[in-house]
This record gives C-alpha cells, structure tokens and sequence, in this order.
C-alpha cells in the first residue's frame, strides 16, 4: 500500500476502515527513508501475541491487562521532558524510543489491542488524544499518556480543563471513537506544528504535501505548502501551490500576502534564467 493512495482513500471516505498503524509507518517512511515499514508491524504483532493471553474476563479486567503490559512492563510513556519533539509523533520512532505523544501512544494501544483481539480505538479529546477498549455497550476510556489510567467522564473533564485551560463538558459525540482520517489527519499536522516550531520549513513542506492529498479541497493546506516551499528557498516549486490558493480563494483576507510570496517566487524564477 502507497501513502498516497491511503490518504485518496481517506479523503474519499474518512470512516473507511485502516490499518492504522500501517498508514503511520508510511507517514515516518517519509523522513525515515530506509525504515522498513513492514519490520515494526511484526513488532507490533510480537507485542500482541506477548499480550493475547493475558486478555481475558471482564473488559475492565482485559484493558487493564493491555495496559499493564504496554506501560509498566514495555515501559511505553509520555514524553512530558520533550513533548514537540517530531519523533513523538513517528510510530517507528515510537517504538524504538518507547516514548511518544498521547496520539502516538494510543496508536500504538489501537494495534497491539487489536492484533491481540481487543477492540481500541482512537478518542480525540481537545488538546489531548486517548484511546477506549469496546466490548459492544461496554466502553473503558484510558490514557495511555499517562501509564494507561482508566478515565471516566469527570475524569476526561478535568484533563481537557487542564491542558486547555477552557471547560470542557464530555458528550457521548466527543467520547466517541475518532474516524481513521481524522486520526490521520492529526497525526500529520502535529509534525506539521512541530516542524514550524523549529522552522524546519522543507520538513514542514514535506508534511503538509500530506494534508493536501488528504484534503484536496481544501485550498488552505496548497497555500500553506506554496508559503513553506518559499519560506525554504525552493521559490519554483512554490508557484503552483501559491496560484491555486488565489485562484480557489481569490477574496481571502490573506489573499494580499499569499499574492506577495506569489511575485517573489516568480521573480526569483526569473532571475535564474
């Protein structure tokens, strides 16, 4: 399977079933070139076959077992010292690192608990993502961002409070499984932030590449991608993505600055030959 074709899928249909994991290994293929994708799904699936018989009695009892294997014996853990570092989002780095940010963690609770034959899925909560074990109506929220505590609804309260510094009330809709292309989709853009952060601009570019095959309409991620190509000195490759934001949006409130990189990139085409 090829990135590209994955995210056309996800674009296409956001609930489309995927296999996670495999599309964040593609994801870190993109800057760990001679990672081998398929290598950390047999980790994965090591881990599972680790953890299956441990997964027995009550839905409690089997998500508690999951968790006690993932992040007291694997020693998988927030990474709270160096939380926009990119590798917290890049599974394979994940792995090998044993640390991670909540999404990536939870990722790595979806496939382990799936491989293993619990259903877990993805909850993205605001400003902080955690996962769920689903047992038809029985459900149990944890964090595996901090060691994989059981979360009830005054619980996840609290944490969205605490890391947004808004209140947050929980509804069944926001406690609800996340959409494969909306896990994607957050995935992506965390790197696109932490990449902008450290004003890693062709990096940046490179992911937000991503967001446009996963959003193609959406003219915002071809500004953005055109603004970045400029921001790093590739002013060509820029001029596209730059005219197709004013084409699509030609009355935006940007539209002025988007039209300024737009005529430094030519000119400095234009200035090469």
């Amino acid at each position: 399977m090829k990135l590209r074709s994955a995210l056309a899928a996800l674009a296409a249909d956001p609930h489309a079933p995927t296999d996670l994991a495999r599309v964040s290994l593609l994801i870190a293929h993109d800057a760990y070139s001679q990672m081998n994708p398929r290598a950390y799904l047999r980790v994965l699936d090591r881990l599972a076959a680790r953890v299956r018989p441990r997964l027995t009695g009550s839905l409690a009892g089997r998500t508690a077992a999951l968790s006690a294997f993932l992040f007291e014996e694997c020693g998988f853990a927030g990474n709270t010292e160096h939380y926009y570092d990119p590798r917290n989002s890049y599974l394979n780095k994940v792995i090998d690192r044993q640390v991670g940010l909540p999404i990536a963690l939870s990722l790595v609770a979806v496939a382990v608990g799936e491989r293993a034959g619990l259903n877990v899925v993805g909850v993205a909560l605001p400003g902080h993502f955690i996962a769920k074990a689903v047992d038809g109506a029985d459900e149990v929220l944890f964090d595996p961002f901090n060691g994989g505590q059981f979360l009830d609804v005054e619980a996840c309260e609290a944490l969205v409070g605490g890391v947004t510094g808004r209140p947050f009330e929980a509804t069944p809709e926001s406690l609800a499984a996340a959409p494969p292309g909306a896990i994607v989709a957050r995935v992506l853009q965390n790197l696109k932030t932490a990449y902008l952060a450290d004003r890693s601009y062709q990096r940046a570019a490179r992911v937000t590449r991503r967001l446009a095959q996963l959003f193609p309409r959406d003219p915002s991620q071809r500004r953005d991608l055109g603004v970045l190509l400029a921001q790093a000195e590739r002013p060509g490759a820029a001029i596209d993505h730059l005219r197709h934001y004013l084409d699509a949006a030609p009355a935006a409130a940007d539209a002025p600055d988007v039209q300024n990189f737009l005529t430094k990139a030519l000119a400095e085409v234009a200035r090469w030959n």
